[in-house]
């Protein structure tokens, strides 16, 4: 059972969208009270009961304890003033943007000096996300309870190094999309072997799922794991052997990354923009 966490008096949720929402609904779960929570979003819809929502900011709003940033990243600039005049210097504020830098985020929010990015993934909503922190000038006792609070929505991994968010964002942050186009893909190529196309797809999806479950719950790694199934001379050595060819798997998904830290460097330098 996971232990009782201790969330902060007044949390504000800037932006509650996909990602927005699905931390809302765990924090919720994990015992979070709805109504010590405000959304600020026009377009927000179905929150939980008892979830304050505005459309837009208010001038009598008090500073809040926690805010979570989860709006588009080239919105910061017509957020963050609005922002500034309810903040202040005890504020811990949360970011989610991909690719704002924490430079870029105290630049845009002088009022508060507590700040810390987290890179979640869509596996939030079941409390599966690896969620990546790194934080500027954060007390201790902040930094404990960042990873307490997020820890309810998965693992916590601490970043010793900002610039390592890029590759955290494309492996864990963008992850979930390329394991669905494999599985996907694989549900293609089998209906294309001659499966029906339903059955193929649940084939591909219920043996995925079981693998994951399996490589989570091992001490051998993943590598280990395809080697001790993959029996010399069987078919799944056989297949093997193409996925392992030139290491032309590897070297595909090692394109993939980089072309996806690499955008969110670019996206860095446009916000300082």
């Amino acid at each position: 059972m996971h232990k009782q966490t201790n969330f902060p008096e007044s949390m504000l949720l800037v932006g509650c969208g996909n990602m927005g929402g699905a931390m809302l609904r765990g924090w919720i779960a994990a015992g979070a009270n709805p109504q010590t929570i405000t959304v600020v979003d026009p377009y927000a819809a179905d929150l939980p009961s008892g979830v304050k929502v505005h459309k837009d900011f208010s001038k009598d709003m008090p500073a809040p304890d926690f805010v979570l940033l989860a709006i588009k990243p080239q919105m910061l600039d017509a957020v963050a003033p609005i922002l500034s005049e309810i903040l202040n210097e005890n504020t811990l504020v949360v970011s989610i943007l991909a690719g704002v830098e924490l430079s870029t985020l105290s630049t845009c929010l002088p009022s508060t000096g507590r700040l810390l990015r987290v890179m979640p993934n869509m596996a939030v909503s079941i409390g599966k996300s690896i969620m990546a922190l790194v934080g500027n000038d954060l007390l201790e006792d902040q930094r404990i309870f960042a990873e307490e609070i997020m820890a309810c929505l998965g693992p916590v991994e601490w970043l010793s190094d900002e610039d390592q968010m890029h590759l955290v964002t494309a492996l864990s942050g963008s992850g979930p999309a390329y394991v669905f186009r494999l599985i996907d893909a694989l549900g293609i190529a089998a209906q294309r072997l001659g499966m029906e196309e339903g059955q193929a797809q649940r084939f591909a999806l219920g043996m995925t799922e079981g693998a994951a479950l399996l490589a989570a719950g091992s001490d051998e790694t993943p590598g280990q794991l395809a080697d001790r199934v993959a029996s010399p001379g069987g078919t799944t050595r056989q297949g093997m052997n193409v996925l392992d060819a030139d290491e032309r798997l590897i070297e595909l998904l090692e394109e993939t990354l980089k072309a996806a830290a690499d955008r969110s460097r670019e996206m860095a330098v446009e916000a300082k923009h």
